[in-house]
C-alpha cells in the first residue's frame, strides 16, 4: 500500500471515530415531562423572562413605564425584554411573535387595535406564553369575537386599564366650565381601542353639557390624527387651528406624550398659547410650567403604573399562582390621577417623578398579593396614597 492510500485511510479511520463520539446518548425517559406537564420558569429554577410589547420605551410615558417595569424587574430577579412597535398593526403582531422566540414566558402589551389580540392571543397559545395587556381592554361589544378568544384562552391572563369613557367626560366638562364652546380635537391613530373609548367620552360630555345647557351650545370637532411623534403632533395640531381660527380649545388625545408636545409648539408657533384652552391625557416632565403659563388647562391621567400591574399578573401566571376566572378574564380597573394646578403637579412630581410610587420591599409584598388585594392596591393609588405609605 502506498503512503498517500494509508494516509487517505487514516484519515477515514479518524473521521469515523469522531462521528462514534458525537452519537447520541440513550433517551433518559424519567425526567422527561410530557407537555401536558412542563414546569414553569419558577418550578425548573430557570429565570423568569418578561417580554414588553410597547409603542416606545423612550417617549415621556413610555419611559415612565419602563423604569417602573425595571424596578419591579430588579426587585423580583426578572429578566426583561423591551419591544418597540409605535402602535403600527403589523409590528404589534409581530412583536409578539419576536418575544415568544426570545424565550419568553411571559408578555405585557398596549396593543393598538382589539382586532390585533386575535393574533397575539393565537402566538401567545401556540407558544404557551402567558400575556396581559395594559392601557388597554378588549371591548365585549364592539370586538365579541377577540373577546371571547380571550374569556377562553388558557394564556391570556387579563387586561388593566382606566375608566376611558369617563375620563373623556370629565375633560370635556372641564374645557366647557372654562368656557370653550368650540373644541378641535387630535387623536394619534384612527382606530385605536383607547382612542375610541375617550372619543366616545368626549362625546357624552359635549351631549350632556348640551342638554343641560340648551342656550349655550357647545361643539366637539371631528377628529384629526397626529400619530405618535412630536413632528407628526405639531403640524396636525397647526392644520386644525388653521382651518378652525374660531376654535377655543384643542383636546390632544393622548399617543406617549410627545405628539402633545409637539401640538403644544404648534400652538405656541401660531401665537395662540394662552387663547387656546389645551388639556390631554399624557403628562408631561414640564406640565407644572405649562399650568402656570397658559400652555396647558387641564390633564388627565399621569400615572404610568398600568403596566406594573399587568407585570405582577403576568408574573403570578408564570409562577401558578394565579388562575383565570373559567369563562372570564382578570380585570384591573385604575382610577385616573387629575391636576389642574401647579400645586396639584409639584405633589404628583415629588412621588411619582422625582421617586417612584413604590419601594422595592412594597414591590416584593405586591408580587405575592393575591389578585384580589392586588386589584385594591391598584384601586388605591393616589397621590394622597403615595403620601401616606412613604411619609417622613
Amino acid at each position: 500500500m502506498s503512503k498517500k492510500v494509508l494516509c487517505i485511510v487514516l484519515c477515514l479511520l479518524m473521521v469515523l471515530s469522531a462521528l462514534a463520539g458525537c452519537g447520541t446518548k440513550p433517551e433518559d425517559t424519567s425526567a422527561a415531562p410530557s407537555n401536558d406537564t412542563q414546569p414553569s420558569a419558577a418550578a425548573s429554577g430557570d429565570k423568569i423572562k418578561i417580554g414588553v410589547s410597547i409603542w416606545s420605551s423612550t417617549d415621556t410615558l413610555g419611559s415612565q413605564c419602563k423604569r417602573i417595569i425595571d424596578a419591579a424587574a430588579e426587585a423580583l430577579g426578572v429578566e426583561v425584554l423591551y419591544v418597540d412597535q409605535g402602535h403600527v398593526s403589523e409590528q404589534v403582531t409581530a412583536s409578539v411573535e419576536t418575544l415568544c422566540a426570545a424565550g419568553c414566558q411571559g408578555i405585557i402589551i398596549c396593543n393598538s387595535s382589539s382586532a390585533e389580540m386575535t393574533s397575539v392571543i393565537n402566538t401567545c397559545e401556540q407558544n404557551q406564553v402567558y400575556v396581559s395587556q395594559f392601557f388597554r381592554i378588549i371591548n365585549k361589544d364592539t370586538n365579541p369575537d377577540e373577546y371571547e378568544l380571550a374569556c377562553n384562552s388558557k394564556y391570556y391572563v387579563g387586561a388593566v386599564h382606566e375608566d376611558e369613557v369617563a375620563n373623556g367626560v370629565n375633560l370635556v366638562t372641564i374645557l366647557c366650565e372654562k368656557g370653550c364652546r368650540k373644541i378641535a380635537l387630535e387623536g394619534w391613530q384612527a382606530g385605536d381601542a383607547t382612542f375610541l373609548l375617550r372619543w366616545e367620552g368626549y362625546k357624552k360630555g359635549i351631549e350632556e353639557w348640551n342638554k343641560a345647557h340648551p342656550d349655550d351650545q357647545a361643539v366637539l370637532l371631528d377628529p384629526q390624527y397626529g400619530g405618535t411623534t412630536s413632528d407628526t403632533g405639531r403640524a396636525t395640531a397647526e392644520a386644525i387651528l388653521s382651518a378652525n381660527p374660531d376654535a377655543d380649545a384643542l383636546i390632544v388625545a393622548g399617543g406617549g406624550g410627545d405628539t402633545l408636545i409637539g401640538a403644544l409648539a404648534g400652538v405656541d408657533g401660531l401665537g395662540l398659547k394662552g387663547k387656546i384652552a389645551v388639556v390631554s391625557t399624557d403628562f408631561l416632565p414640564d406640565l407644572d410650567e405649562q399650568l402656570a403659563s397658559g400652555g396647558m388647562a387641564a390633564e388627565s391621567g399621569g400615572h404610568y403604573c398600568d403596566p406594573l400591574f399587568a407585570f405582577m399578573m403576568t408574573y403570578n401566571a408564570i409562577k401558578g399562582n394565579y388562575t383565570k376566572p373559567e369563562g372570564s378574564f382578570n380585570e384591573i380597573l385604575f382610577p385616573y390621577l387629575y391636576v389642574s394646578s401647579s400645586e396639584d403637579y409639584a405633589n404628583y412630581a415629588k412621588y411619582f417623578v422625582d421617586d417612584l410610587p413604590y419601594t422595592k420591599d412594597e414591590l416584593i409584598a405586591m408580587s405575592q398579593q393575591s389578585f384580589e388585594d392586588l386589584s385594591k392596591t391598584a384601586a388605591a393609588l393616589s397621590i394622597k396614597d403615595v403620601q401616606t405609605r412613604h411619609a417622613g
